[in-house]
């Protein structure tokens, strides 16, 4: 189907159980649609530099995932629902596109790959599988243990709880941020942590089975200076889907460059 002539800026679609979720434009050519991490939305510094470093040559779709920004949030939550959302955006693109996800946004376009044939090709940022010993140790019910938190109205403390025992922060770095000026921005974003736990799935247990179903052209990278645990899970994943390639970037952290990530991505899109 063609793609809807948008102009650029903010538009809204609606997912199929009726959520809104709001979208950022940029460019022009074929689409590229790109699905955030923890604790970031639409317009992310990152995303923001990759969508402005790739609109020359793409229609690059940024948009809020259910629970954050502009977009809405229509209980209960499931990673399924999440999924149709960006259904809902590819469909809006014009019923195909490329997809670049980084962190637990990569195991999320992952999921939606095998789900969506629409999905024509598939870039990762070191989606956070835990594979090796070295990984983080996560209790089965962490997300609901998140949900809880918030629950109760303790979003610091689900927070806090996220940092230190999936993101790997230490405690005195988050103690640290606790009393600086953004903090208030993390807690409203609290309760999007259930969520990214529940994408994940217990444990963040790497899905090999189902990614071994994926034919779709697929890239995943990794930073040199990222924990052993995240190179060893970029790994995994490329070695799971046939014919995926794996990347390292040279001195670059979880916390990527966007001029250190822009070549890849281009060279990635652009081949036939």
């Amino acid at each position: 189907m063609p793609r809807p002539a948008f102009v650029t800026g903010t538009f809204i679609v609606t997912s199929a159980d009726g959520t809104a979720i709001a979208v950022d434009r940029h460019g022009s050519g074929p689409a590229l649609v790109l699905v955030h991490g923890a604790f970031t939305g639409r317009g992310h510094p990152l995303m923001a530099a990759v969508a402005s470093g790739l609109a020359p040559w793409f229609t690059v779709f940024d948009y809020d995932r259910r629970g954050r920004g502009a977009s809405g949030d229509t209980p209960p939550y499931s990673a399924e629902r999440e999924i149709d959302d960006l259904a809902a955006v590819v469909a809006a693109a014009g019923g195909r596109a490329m997809v670049f996800g980084g962190s637990s946004g990569a195991a999320l376009a992952l999921e939606a790959a095998v789900r969506m044939p629409q999905i024509s090709k598939l870039a990762l940022w070191e989606p956070p599988y835990h594979v090796g010993a070295d990984a983080p140790g996560l209790p089965a019910d962490f997300a609901a243990r998140l949900a809880d938190l918030v629950g109760r109205g303790s979003r610091g403390e689900a927070v806090e709880l996220f940092m230190t025992a999936a993101a790997e922060t230490p405690a005195e770095t988050v103690a640290a941020m606790r009393a600086g000026p953004h903090w208030a921005e993390l807690e409203a974003l609290a309760h999007t942590l259930a969520y990214e736990a529940a994408v994940m799935g217990p444990g963040n247990a790497l899905p090999a089975a189902r990614l071994a179903g994926l034919d779709r052209p697929a890239l995943v990278l990794n930073g040199e200076l990222s924990p052993s645990w995240m190179g060893a899970a970029g790994r995994a994943v490329a070695a799971c889907v046939p014919g995926a390639a794996h990347r390292v970037l040279e001195g670059q952290t979880h916390n990527v460059a966007a001029g250190a990530l822009l070549p890849e991505l281009l060279e990635f899109f652009v081949a036939a």
